[in-house]
């Protein structure tokens, strides 16, 4: 069966953050004026990565990297994580050919209706691999659109799903068009969620431009950054390879979204975003 079509992702960048991002950012900088803690109840926590690990326990160890035998500590290594959204998809065991031929671990964020149900040979062999499987809901709507029993619905689904084909439950959450407020968040807690959103996007909805989506997050590409694409839509799965290797020559290492905060762990309810 094919997928319902997806509603566009707005981008994030530098200057433009969208409707849904910018509420909670005012709240968070209320807070900070105030002196209080980015906590839900003084908006919703928002933390990036860098903040996560200062303030993790400095002494704690860096976790394995899942590109070489060696451990990556993203507090010394120019890190940066590679996402994708909205999966899987027939074009998903290829993207899965071309991480494990570069070595590279990415974090993948599930849809669960028409997606992880129709294809959970690809679900299991995303975890068999070693990516990160996170909850990308079950039938992409706008979590700050609905209810908090809607908003429910729609994650534990998906966390269901998931954890029948993998055996784990997700960790990690990606609010569809990033759109969230302290209702999701307070729901995404009780789930043992946090959110994850981004800082380098396509547009890969609005393009089959293999070319032009490369461009794209080879220029908003940065230390610490999340990139956001979506391995259904045709042109994004052959932009990897290219984007992985012009990535790899300026210095940087890729990581899971877990590995790109540790030494910290992600905590329920927060909303990480770089």
């Amino acid at each position: 069966m094919p997928s319902p079509p997806l509603r566009p992702i707005r981008p994030i960048r530098p200057g433009h953050r969208g409707r849904a991002l910018r509420r909670p950012a005012v709240a968070a900088a209320l807070c900070l004026i105030t002196g209080a803690a980015l906590v839900t109840g003084c908006g919703q926590q928002r933390i990036t990565p860098a903040q996560a690990r200062a303030q993790a326990d400095r002494s704690a160890p860096a976790v394995e990297s899942n590109t070489s035998e060696a451990p990556v500590d993203c507090r010394k290594a120019k890190c940066i994580a590679l996402t994708f959204d909205a999966g899987p998809g027939p074009r998903t065991a290829e993207l899965l050919d071309i991480l494990k031929a570069k070595k590279v671990h990415a974090t993948f964020f599930l849809l669960g209706r028409n997606h992880v149900l129709a294809h959970p040979g690809l679900v299991r062999r995303e975890a068999a691999e070693g990516h990160e499987i996170g909850n990308h809901t079950w039938t992409h709507q706008r979590l700050d659109d609905l209810a908090p029993d809607r908003i429910r619905d729609e994650l534990d689904r998906t966390q269901d799903a998931v954890k029948k084909i993998t055996g784990k439950a997700p960790t990690l959450m990606r609010p569809p068009q990033g759109g969230t407020n302290k209702t999701v968040g307070s729901v995404a807690r009780s789930l043992g969620l946090s959110e994850v959103l981004w800082s380098a996007t396509a547009s890969d909805y609005a393009t089959a431009d293999t070319r032009l989506i490369g461009d794209r997050i080879l220029d908003q590409a940065s230390r610490d950054g999340i990139i956001l694409l979506h391995d259904i839509y045709d042109g994004t799965v052959p932009a990897v390879p290219r984007i992985i290797d012009e990535l790899h020559a300026r210095g940087y290492t890729f990581v899971t979204v877990p590995q790109l905060l540790a030494p910290a762990s992600p905590h329920p309810g927060a909303v990480y975003h770089p």
